[in-house]
């Protein structure tokens, strides 16, 4: 593992580079959830992951080992632009997308803003408008108490921050930005080309119905509804999601009217 700094948009951006350089494949770019860091969202499968491929995590502004950037929201369309401007500063010009939960949202955005960036998406636990949850779950973050923060997210950012007196401006910004989403019309999503596998639980906070829903407007995808699974344990279902992420992402791209035949990806000069 090799890890650093870069330098984009007024960040200082904490990455690290896990596994095998495969010229034969794009790297995978991992995109953590809200109020998480790399360990929290893809502590078990990273190592695993990346015993097959080259696998790029980062921690996004804020989060982590990542500093703040005072009076700069957290923002999905932020994000994606952060995480795009990072692939570039490592001369990475396309990527498959594994993305946890709001990082999910930034993996959507990113999709949408730079679809050149993009060869294969997998989503996972996250949603595509307000309607993917129950409306208690927004009624939440009304009067959201920092002692509130899960136990294992406080720990984590306390750990790793540059700064841990932030922590109460961390939280509000991260329930800001889930007060703020409202998520992407069904054309926007319908224009999404990249396969797409949608994972979720079947006690997430992401209705099975929904997710349904998404798998149906995204022109190539896949549904997995992992049983017994809730939010939380998602993402230590490690057994069960290697084997289809594997196969997915090793899996030829569709050719067709349009699609030109896979080849290696090629660096930006």
């Amino acid at each position: 593992m090799t890890s650093g700094y870069a330098p984009v948009n007024g960040l200082r951006i904490y990455y690290e580079i896990h596994g095998p350089e495969d010229s034969r494949q794009v790297p995978l770019l991992l995109l953590h959830g809200g109020g998480s860091t790399i360990d929290t969202s893809f502590g078990e499968m990273l190592p695993l992951l990346a015993a097959r491929r080259q696998v790029i995590a980062f921690e996004q502004q804020g989060h982590g080992r990542t500093a703040d950037i005072p009076g700069r929201p957290f923002t999905f369309a932020q994000s994606a632009a952060d995480a795009v401007a990072l692939l570039r500063y490592l001369k990475i010009a396309t990527a498959d997308l594994f993305a946890y939960s709001n990082g999910g949202h930034i993996a959507l955005q990113i999709a949408l803003d730079h679809p050149e960036a993009v060869r294969k998406l997998i989503i996972e636990s996250a949603m595509s408008d307000r309607q993917g949850t129950d409306p208690a779950f927004w009624e939440s973050f009304q009067g959201a108490k920092l002692e509130e923060m899960p136990a294992e997210l406080r720990a984590a950012y306390l750990a790793t921050a540059p700064r841990p007196e932030d922590l109460p401006a961390f939280f509000a910004k991260s329930v800001q930005r889930m007060v703020d989403f409202r998520g992407w019309t069904a054309a926007e999503i319908s224009s999404i080309a990249a396969p797409t596998l949608v994972v979720i639980g079947d006690h997430d906070i992401v209705r099975p119905e929904h997710a349904v829903a998404l798998f149906r407007l995204l022109p190539d995808a896949r549904l997995a509804i992992l049983p017994g699974t809730d939010h939380m344990t998602v993402v230590k279902r490690s057994a069960w999601l290697l084997p289809m992420i594997d196969e997915f992402l090793d899996t030829p791209m569709p050719q067709g009217p349009g699609r030109a035949p896979e080849e290696p990806p090629k660096l930006p000069r």
